[in-house]
């Protein structure tokens, strides 16, 4: 599975050297505009730099700097979302440093990943905001015990004239690290990808080239965090690279008003943006009749999704709700990627009409992607990933290293120019991840070879993303997708809430007990709930579509299932926060349908799990630990054992992203 169009041949080698080419030849251009929305009701505060403002802004803060660190250091930017993020990255990048893209302390429930990943980079500076700056330095003097001596650069004080006289410092081998992307980190600690200068210019060409941005200038629209992978290459990369202008926005104000990023897609030509599946049933459910009256979508280009997987149902919603706004139903392009690659892998084309398959359950869990009747109960519905630019996929038997052939399920492997180095400071985790070969190489050239941890297959010449192989559900030899678990349930019952619920397995005397941990709707209580009521609806459901006993169902408030940075359920945590007895407090209802553990339907439900209800993104990275309980394999089927032999860090939960 190779790309038929090469990536196009790169001007620049480094996203500072392309400001620079764009600060000449269209200086008063339109670069990057933030909007800011300061009240509930507003409709926006538009903040914008030229690309001539852009570089100076760029060239005064590499300047800045140069003061504080030496070229190669490592820069955190645990920066608030906006112009100063972007010129913080660019700076860095001009510097000549190694940029940590982060968020700030005030993430709910990820201040100890952020600490994780601080100790691991060890930056030389902190570049933030002066709006963050206290709360910042609070942070890391916490994380020091009080002895932290780490300069912090506030991007919005750094003056104009710091630039005068600077030369910038570009690296003489685009082969270096330009930044680290850190993984979610939901299994283990927090591992930094090094993508280097070629690997980000050329992942925003093929990104690029996949929606046709390549041939026609569009408007790169954007809510998606800047410390994602996805948000990064598609809201800064991809729009320095081609000179596009990039409309960025808070990913905190899409959630509070999601009919904000649809009026900025409607207000920017050729409009090309991204989000996970969540955000489009959201659009669909929260948009109202009268915020529809003033909008006109029939400008928009490319729609992405990028969770694993892309459901057609959540396009078909989303298009059927704004088809009267003039959304044409070619937009919608599921795509698939990971930060090991910088980001981009494969995608279906604009224009192009839904790439839809419905493949047999029982065929899927052995290993073999088989149609099935669109309108059997029982099939699987996916949809199709597209095929990839400027890179070569192949789906590979990890065990035998060998090319399967179209229709097999394996793990997916990826080959091509934006491939990253390898993980910072761990080179034989590196090796094993990024270092994979194939035994005949007749269908796959030589070379090294990125081992994604993600199962897939192709057909009818499209990938489909079938799953995590961590995340599988392994019952008396047979395999179960969680997500496929999880979409039975939501649909069993109201009460149970879209996209905030997490399948997995977990040890007992007989073999892996199956569970599902459930948070309800917003506009209910568990206090009104007959919980046991939905916790048969969701039994006899999957029961009936899956042939499979669920051991627990635990239903628990808004918020408390367990998430990544990146706003994807991590079922790996909130496994581990099931076995730690964190939702003892909540509605947990045994196999017989009675709570468990003494709880009543009645009783106010109690988590110990940290809430984060902010929806980022569900495109991102991830990794795997054969060792886990939750993804021990029996011998029963070849392709189980297949699966059991890869790599312990080939995948970590993050994200649809989403991305």
């Amino acid at each position: 599975m190779d790309s038929r169009r090469p990536p196009l041949t790169p001007a620049c080698q480094t996203l500072p050297q392309c400001v620079r080419h764009w600060a000449e030849v269209a200086p008063e251009r339109r670069a990057f505009t933030f909007v800011d929305h300061p009240a509930p009701h507003s409709r926006g505060v538009h903040r914008t730099l030229t690309w001539r403002r852009l570089d100076l802004r760029v060239r005064a803060l590499a300047a800045r700097l140069a003061e504080v660190a030496e070229p190669g250091a490592r820069i955190a930017l645990p920066c608030p979302q906006g112009v100063e993020y972007v010129t913080g990255f660019l700076g860095v990048l001009a510097a000549g440093m190694v940029a940590v893209p982060l968020y700030p302390p005030g993430l709910p429930g990820h201040a100890d990943r952020l600490a994780g990943v601080l100790a691991d980079a060890r930056p030389a500076a902190v570049v933030t905001t002066s709006r963050a700056r206290q709360e910042v330095r609070d942070f890391l003097a916490g994380v020091a015990g009080g002895r932290d001596r780490t300069p912090v650069v506030c991007v919005d004080e750094v003056a104009d004239d710091d630039a005068r006289g600077w030369r910038p410092a570009d690296p003489d081998d685009a082969a270096t690290t330009a930044y680290l992307q850190y993984t979610s980190g939901s299994t283990r600690a927090p591992a930094g990808v090094e993508i280097t200068h070629a690997n980000v210019v050329a992942n925003a060409r093929q990104a690029l080239t996949a929606y046709g941005a390549d041939a026609h200038p569009v408007t790169c629209v954007g809510w998606l965090p800047l410390y994602h992978d996805m948000g990064l290459v598609l809201s800064v990369a991809a729009p320095v690279v081609r000179g596009l202008l990039s409309v960025l926005m808070d990913p905190a104000a899409f959630l509070h008003e999601p009919v904000r990023w649809l009026r900025l897609l409607g207000a920017h030509p050729r409009a090309v943006s991204a989000a996970p599946n969540f955000a489009y049933d959201y659009c669909a459910s929260a948009v109202t009749d009268a915020q529809k009256a003033d909008l006109r979508l029939d400008g928009v280009t490319a729609l992405i999704n990028g969770s694993e997987p892309v459901r057609p149902g959540t396009a078909d919603r989303f298009h059927a709700a704004f088809a009267d706004q003039g959304l044409a139903p070619t937009t919608h392009c599921p795509s698939y990627g990971l930060a090991e690659a910088t980001v981009f892998v494969s995608a279906a084309r604009p224009g192009a009409p839904l790439g839809r398959f419905a493949l047999d359950r029982d065929a899927l869990a052995a290993g073999k992607a088989l149609p099935a009747r669109p309108d059997d109960p029982r099939a699987v519905l996916l949809a199709g990933c597209g095929t990839p630019a400027g890179q070569r996929v192949r789906i590979a038997d990890p065990a035998g290293r060998a090319v399967l052939p179209e229709g097999e399920v394996g793990e997916i492997w990826v080959q091509g120019p934006n491939v990253g180095r390898g993980y910072w400071n761990r080179a034989e985790e590196s090796e094993r991840v990024f270092g994979a070969g194939f035994a005949d190489t007749g269908d796959a050239p030589d070379g090294r070879w990125l081992r994604t941890g993600d199962l897939g297959a192709v057909l009818d010449g499209q990938l489909l993303v079938t799953g995590r192989l961590k995340d599988l559900v392994i019952v008396d030899g047979r395999n179960h997708y969680p997500q496929d678990l999880e979409a039975t349930a939501q649909d069993a019952h109201p009460a149970v809430r879209r996209d905030r619920l997490a399948a997995f397995a977990v040890p007992g005397a007989a073999g892996e007990r199956v569970v599902i941990v459930a948070e309800h709707v917003r506009t209910a209580t568990l206090t009104a709930l007959d919980v046991p009521a939905v916790a048969r609806a969701v039994r006899g459901a999957v029961s009936a579509r899956h042939g499979l006993r669920l051991d627990d169902v635990v239903l628990v408030p808004p918020g408390t299932v367990a998430r990544t940075s990146s706003g994807k359920v991590s079922r790996a945590l909130t496994r581990g926060r099931y076995l730690e007895g964190a939702y003892t407090g909540g509605a947990e209802v045994g196999a017989g349908g009675a709570p468990l553990d003494g709880t009543t339907a009645g009783e106010t439900s109690r988590t110990d799990a940290r809430p984060n209800d902010l929806p980022v993104t569900e495109t991102s990275t991830r990794r795997t630990s054969p060792t886990d309980p939750a993804t021990r394999h029996t011998p029963a089927t070849d392709r189980a054992t297949r699966h059991a032999a890869l790599p312990s860090s080939a995948a970590d939960d993050t994200a649809e992203a989403a991305g």
